[in-house]
């Protein structure tokens, strides 16, 4: 099955605040270089985006592999100076979940 769903993928950031920067710093940068703007990169879209309390901001992006690079040059562009950024590619796992579920009722492992 080939259908445009399958052509994304996944992409968790994890945006670690800069500790050494107040609130007033993080808001100045980011205004600076554009970030509401130029993230998420055009072809993206948020899947979730959420902010844990001593961590940082927690996104979820669904994009196809092509723009990865450009989501790597965007958070090097504008992240970067207030929030140490990781990356991880992702998958929903719900759908796997259900059929291993499954396949565990039935008498397999």
């Amino acid at each position: 099955m080939n259908d445009a769903k399958s052509d994304l993928m996944l992409l968790t950031v994890l945006l670690r605040h800069d500790q050494s920067k107040n609130l007033e710093d993080i808001q100045a940068h980011m205004k600076k270089v554009g970030w509401w703007d130029r993230f998420p990169v055009e072809g993206t879209r948020v899947v979730s985006w959420t902010v844990a309390m001593g961590l940082g901001q927690i996104v979820t992006l669904e994009l196809p592999p092509a723009l990865l690079p450009l989501v790597n040059v965007e958070l090097e562009r504008s992240a970067w100076g207030v929030f140490r950024t990781e990356c991880y590619p992702t998958y929903d796992f719900v759908p796997v979940r259900e059929r291993i579920r499954e396949r565990v009722k039935n008498g397999g492992q």
